[in-house]
Formats: C-alpha cells, structure tokens, sequence
C-alpha cells in the first residue's frame, strides 16, 4: 500500500535505505567523500519531498531513493571528472576498510573489488551507473530505465558496451580469499624487506603497481602505473630503503578483499590491495593508496 513519509517516518525510512544507497553511489564514484555528499543531497530531496503535503504519496521509497541517488551522482560527475584530471599521479579509490572476517550488512558487501573499480574508471558515467545497477545490483533492464529516464533498449545496449569493455581488461576471476591473505603475507615480508628475489617469485610477468599518494606522499609514489616485474620488482625493493621504519602491518578486509593496513605511530600510511590472477598464486596487480585524505577515515583498531 502507499505509505505517506513524514517526520520520524522519513528518517527511518532513509536510514534502512543508507547502506544500498551508499553502496550504489560509491561503486559508482569510488570516493567515501563524495559518496556521502550525494547521500546528504538524496537526503534533502528525500525530506523535502516526503514533508510536501501536494507531492502525493511515495509508494516505492526504495526505488525513489536510488533514482535521486543515481542521478545526483551523475550530476556531480563533470565537476568530479576535472577535479581527477588535476590529480598528481594515478588515482585509486578510497579503499573501504573493514576487520578481517568482519560481518557487513548484505548491500555493503556488493561493494566491488579495488581491481574492478579501476576498470570501472574507464567507463562512460552512464555505462559506470548501467554496470553498477545491473551487474553488481541486479537491476534488471527494465528497472533501470525509469532510473535513467531511458528507454529499455538504450539500457541494453549500454549493459553491453559497459559488460564487452570491463570483461575484456578484466576477466571474471575471484581469488581463494586464503591464498590471497597467503600472499599478501608473503609480499609484504618480501617489501619491506627489500628482497628482490622474494617479489620476483610472487611477480606475474605483467604486474602493475599503482600508488595514489596524490602528491602528498612523494617517497612512496609514482605518477605513474608502473608495468613489468622488472620494473616493479626493483622499485618495491627500492621504496623499502626509504620508507618509514617500525611499521605496523594490520591485515583488513578493503573492498572486499584480505588486504593489509599499514600503520606509522597508530596513523594509517598506506592500504595495500593485490589483485591475483588465474593462476592463484601470482600477482597481476598491486594497488597503494598512501594519499592521507584517502586514509582519515581508516580507524586504528
């Protein structure tokens, strides 16, 4: 039946919302900080418009919420996109951070990996909101249309476009959580070690490293992704000679992934995310994010 939203009613409702709807926004921005600015402008609207006695009856709050969620986030895209053109080196997404085996509410745990939402960067805004909604959500086609104000084929058509492009720079492969702490594990040992022969091993041929210090953590970043285990392989055991001593490596749960939190004097320094390939064992990917402003929300526990 229609339900009529107000005051205390409003509130809660949003609230059982929240975690699907910050969950959406942030698969499709990959930013904590500009996640929850969207949420508090889908609250506004959310209020103003349940408190409006002549905006009639709300019958499915849920699929309300995530359209003025959807679409505010799209709105913000532009200013986004050139704030990221000015960035200092690679971006990467603010790592969300959970303890390791934590429990986390169902909507939260569709939030998707560091690795896809790299990929996910190379889409379009509305091949991004399409993927996100259908392939992470479940969104049927039909379903997302009204979201987007578009007809069912032009959603079609962008489900494709969006599924063709992230399948082909990233397979569907999800890692044995086990072997990924495993290895996890045994880079880190190898890193901070500077033992080079030791990453070599852990290396595929076609590793890349990312590090986002955002010019603000310069002895641990490059402006650029670095390609090859060669390449890699040296400038790890390299960084390792410069990097902060008596580090404290706590091992999280960082977009769904066993990840590792690395912590100077109680303050996070950096996340460390790898993302495994076919062959379980070897590392095709390593992503850093050691930008402070990324990592202010990460607690010390």
């Amino acid at each position: 039946m229609p339900e009529h939203i107000a005051g205390e009613t409003a509130t809660s409702v949003f609230a059982d919302h929240r975690e699907l709807l910050f969950s959406v926004v942030y698969n499709m921005l990959g930013s904590v900080a500009d996640t929850e600015d969207v949420l508090q402008d889908a609250w506004l609207a959310w209020a103003a418009r349940s408190g409006d006695g002549d905006a009639g009856e709300i019958e499915n709050p849920r699929a309300y919420l995530v359209r003025v969620a959807v679409n505010t986030a799209l709105s913000r895209q532009a200013a986004i996109s050139r704030r990221r053109e000015a960035y200092v080196g690679p971006w990467l997404p603010e790592p969300l951070v959970s303890e390791a085996g934590a429990d986390e509410s169902a909507e939260r745990t569709e939030t998707v990996s560091m690795a896809l939402l790299v990929v996910l960067e190379t889409l379009t805004p509305l091949e991004r909101a399409v993927f996100v909604l259908h392939e992470v959500f479940g969104y049927a086609h039909t379903e997302i249309a009204p979201i987007l104000d578009r007809s069912p084929s032009a959603i079609r058509q962008l489900a494709h476009r969006a599924r063709e492009h992230v399948h082909a720079r990233r397979p569907r492969y999800q890692a044995d959580p086990k072997v990924q702490r495993q290895v996890t594990e045994r880079f880190l040992q190898a890193a901070l070690g500077g033992d080079l022969d030791s990453l070599m091993d852990l290396l595929a041929p076609d590793v890349t490293l990312w590090t986002d210090g955002g010019g603000k953590v310069k002895r641990a970043a490059a402006l650029r992704p670095i390609h090859g285990a060669d390449k890699v392989g040296r400038v790890i055991a390299g960084t390792a000679t410069r990097g902060p001593e008596n580090l404290d490596i706590r091992y999280r749960t960082v977009n769904g992934d066993p990840s590792a939190v690395l912590f100077e004097a109680d303050a996070p320094f950096a996340v460390m995310v790898l993302d495994l390939g076919p062959d379980g064992d070897r590392i095709r990917g390593i992503y850093a994010v050691t930008n402070p402003d990324k990592l202010a929300h990460i607690e010390d526990v």
